[in-house]
Order: C-alpha cells, then sequence, then structure tokens
C-alpha cells in the first residue's frame, strides 16, 4: 500500500480554497527559499524537533538516548542533531514534550479517516481539503491517492504546489484536482536561483500546462521584504495574470518572521533573518498596483 510522510495536518483552515478546509502538508520540497517559515517540510524524512521554550533540563532524555545526542552543560541542553536515528526514546522520555518527531509516515487512507472527520464543515461551507507541502507532488503517488479518495467522497479538492516539480506528475493528479494554489515568487529565473536554489523556467512550464489543461488557479505571491517588494515584481504579477487566463483570482501574502525558530528546533540555520512582519501598508500598496495593471481579482492573505 502506498505510504507518504505527513508532517501536519491542520483542521477548519480558511486561507487555503475555498470553505472551511482540513490541509494536509506532505515533507519534502526541492526549493530552499530563503524566507521559508515551513522548514519541517523540506527534508522528505522524519526529523528530530525540540522546542527550548519548553525544556526544563530534567536531562530525562540524555538519560535513555542511546546515541548521546543530548547534552547538558550549565543546565544549558543542546542537541547533536546529526547523531540522532529516530529512535523515538527521549520523545517518550520528556515530560514537558519539549521534543517531538516531525513527520509521520501514513497511508492515503489513514490521512482520509482524518479529514473525512470534518465532513459537516466541508458541506456547511463548501470546503474540502487541500493538499500542501512542502511540496505535495514529490510525493505524487501518496498525493494522487488521497486527492482520489477524496473526490470519490464528494471533496472539493486543492493543490498548493511550488509548480518545481514534473510535469507528469501534475497531469496526473490534476484530474483529481479542482483549484491550484500556484505560487509565484520572481520573475527573474537567475533571481529566483539565487533565492530559491531552482530557476523558474519549469515553474513557468507547469502553469502553461495547467492553463493548457483549464485547470482553475489562485496565483500566490509572497511579498517579501527587501526581495521581491517592488514595482518590477508586482508589474510581473499583473502581467502573468493578463497572460494567463486560468488564473482566477492573485492572492498576496505578506512575509511573516514566525518560523524562524524552528530551523533551529531541528537543527538547522535560517538563511533569512528578517524579524518585522511585511507591513499592511508596503503591501496594500502592492495589491493597489498590481490592480491598476490587471482586471484579475487581488486579495492579501
Amino acid at each position: 500500500m502506498t505510504e507518504g510522510v505527513v508532517f501536519d495536518i491542520q483542521h477548519f483552515c480558511v486561507d487555503d480554497g475555498p470553505g472551511i478546509r482540513t490541509t494536509v502538508f506532505l515533507k519534502g520540497c526541492q526549493l530552499r527559499c530563503a524566507w521559508c517559515h515551513n522548514p519541517e517540510g523540506l527534508l522528505p524524512q522524519p526529523q528530530l524537533f525540540y522546542a527550548a521554550s519548553s525544556c526544563t533540563s530534567c536531562q530525562a532524555c540524555a538519560s535513555v538516548c542511546p546515541g548521546g545526542c543530548h547534552q547538558f552543560v550549565d543546565g544549558h541542553h543542546t542537541v547533536d542533531f546529526s547523531s540522532c536515528t529516530l529512535c523515538g526514546a527521549c520523545v517518550d522520555a520528556c515530560p514537558n514534550e519539549a521534543l517531538r518527531v516531525s513527520g509521520r509516515r501514513m497511508t492515503p487512507q489513514d490521512v482520509l479517516v482524518e479529514v473525512l472527520r470534518d465532513m459537516t464543515f466541508f458541506e456547511t461551507s463548501g470546503g474540502g481539503v487541500t493538499l500542501s507541502g512542502g511540496e505535495p507532488l514529490l510525493q505524487v503517488d501518496f498525493a494522487c491517492a488521497i486527492a482520489r479518495g477524496a473526490k470519490e467522497k464528494g471533496l472539493h479538492v486543492s493543490v498548493e504546489t511550488s509548480g518545481h516539480c514534473a510535469e507528469e506528475a501534475l497531469r496526473r493528479i490534476s484530474k483529481y484536482v479542482d483549484l491550484f494554489l500556484f505560487d509565484f515568487k520572481l520573475a527573474s529565473s537567475e533571481r529566483h536561483k539565487q533565492l530559491t536554489g531552482v530557476g523558474n523556467e519549469k515553474i513557468l512550464n507547469n502553469l502553461a500546462l495547467l492553463n493548457s489543461l483549464g485547470k482553475p488557479v489562485i496565483l500566490r505571491c509572497p511579498i517579501i521584504p527587501g526581495c521581491n517588494d517592488h514595482e518590477e515584481h508586482y508589474l510581473s504579477i499583473a502581467s502573468l495574470a493578463n497572460q494567463t487566463p486560468c488564473i482566477r483570482e492573485i492572492h498576496l501574502e505578506p512575509y511573516h518572521p514566525f518560523g524562524i525558530g524552528k530551523y533551529a528546533s531541528l537543527g538547522m540555520k535560517a538563511r533569512y533573518d528578517w524579524r518585522e512582519i511585511a507591513t499592511s501598508q508596503c503591501v496594500k500598496e502592492a495589491a493597489e498596483f498590481i490592480r491598476s495593471h490587471t482586471n484579475t481579482e487581488v486579495q492579501i492573505t
């Protein structure tokens, strides 16, 4: 049976498609966006997560860890993530839930059982399930099985994608998808590669594919201070919408720094340490500029 790795399932979401939704976050992403606020979605495998703010230095984890990953010096707890084998002993021993494993293996049926608990909310709001990540199409067999099962139950299905995926994966899942939430970060491929690790040619080609298939798309555009908060980028958003009829709406997503702390919790280092939220004035001006260059609806989410 197909299995995949999920790092979160969030209920009662209202920004991931129409109505009230359950959003399933799949692990693994080929992009390395400097501003990524879900670093637990980057690697495909489960990871140890350490929340330092919940630790009381009781040292229960150190007493059971077979690899010596947990060290205490003058009451300060450090974790050697590179030595962790994810045996789970420290997670079970921690009395404060400061340790957990981010990512669990699930079958499509496991996911659907949890999603379908919210059926009443879907029916009353016109909602459904959204597959997100990470990049959900890196686990295409798993994602397709969930989407197909959801459609068999009559659910509205959305997929949030970076667009950086195999064309065949996009074609396969499109049969079961009512709406794509498609990221557009930067128009310049060179700049895109500097800030995300990959160029944008494949992404734009896949957007064109969705257009040819007639699949509805909401273009999701993060507004990142110092990276793309300028009129040249805003004009590229409007131009793309004007040239791509399948784009029904443009959603601007103001940058927030809430994910920065997660990097240390995973033994990773953040590339972008901007500590302020993109200002409401900046994003409002971006929306107004884009509206002046396109008839496509523009929202701030």
